[in-house]
């Protein structure tokens, strides 16, 4: 009997993951399917009773449902239950279990890049639900110092207070980090500021960057924010949110299927359907 997966979220129309899982379920021989569900977030815990008594073998949740869903499932993994958000679903013998990979899945897109991440001194740029998922799980795999900068200064204060990790962190506003930004290694900007209809905007402003400098966005459309043009003109390399995407969707497939897919292949793939190539 085919197995059905799928995504959940408001909107979801432009969701890349069903091409991207259909590809890897065909790839690997199994028979099963992947659909995009339009769940609105007055109907999330219908949807949810929905796919457990369908028998759903698990889902993706994107926004806004990643922190609604919560009280919802039987159980959560240690770090999704930190991170406060959930963005994978699976369905063990009719119990819904959740965890979080964006966070994981971004590590890995680093370590991917050749980065030893305990040497690194990062700052994370902003406070959200991505930057609490990349904080959290940097300062799980062990990065020592890591920054955050915010508009708002209390909210960077509260992701900080909250990380169940051991990790050093100073905290500051956008202006103050600005003029620190050449001490740091990696760079990390975690907003929705670089997206349409905010392309030619930035979160944060800089004229240097310390040589070797690694600058990663985790927006993938567009492929290039104005946040990495100016970081790859002053000579830094840089990573959009392309291998973030691809890893999260790999860790969320291995939850599911106990394989981990081809990367290469997913990049490709969503690479095809931007129109574009990656960083």
């Amino acid at each position: 009997m085919k197995k059905v997966y799928g995504v959940i979220g408001d909107p979801i129309g432009h969701s890349m993951s069903p091409v991207m899982h259909n590809d890897l379920f065909e790839h690997n021989e199994i028979d099963a399917t992947y659909l995009a569900f339009h769940v609105k977030k007055g109907n999330l815990e219908a949807a949810v009773t929905g796919l457990k008594a369908l028998g759903v073998s698990g889902f993706n949740v994107t926004v806004p449902h990643k922190t609604d869903i919560i009280p919802l499932l039987d159980d959560i993994d240690p770090l999704a239950k930190a991170i406060g958000a959930v963005n994978t679903v699976v369905n063990t013998n009719g119990k819904l279990i959740g965890f979080n990979t964006d966070g994981r899945g971004f590590v890995r897109a680093l370590l991917n890049k050749g980065l030893s991440l305990t040497e690194q001194k990062v700052l994370v740029i902003g406070a959200g639900g991505a930057a609490r998922a990349i904080y959290f799980s940097l300062a799980e795999a062990g990065v020592k110092e890591i920054d955050i900068c915010n508009r708002t200064v209390e909210k960077a204060l509260s992701l900080k207070e909250a990380c169940p990790f051991s990790v050093e962190t100073k905290v500051s506003s956008i202006s103050e980090a600005e003029k620190t930004i050449v001490d740091y290694d990696l760079l990390i900007q975690t907003t929705s500021i670089g997206m349409s209809p905010q392309v030619d905007d930035t979160p944060i402003r800089f004229k240097a960057l310390k040589t070797d400098c690694f600058a990663s966005d985790i927006i993938y459309n567009p492929l290039e924010t104005k946040f990495l043009k100016e970081a790859k003109f002053i000579g830094a390399s840089i990573q959009n949110g392309v291998d973030m995407f691809v890893n999260q969707g790999a860790l969320a497939f291995e939850i599911w299927t106990s394989i981990f897919p081809d990367t290469n292949r997913m990049t490709e793939n969503v690479l095809k359907q931007l129109g574009g190539s990656s960083c």
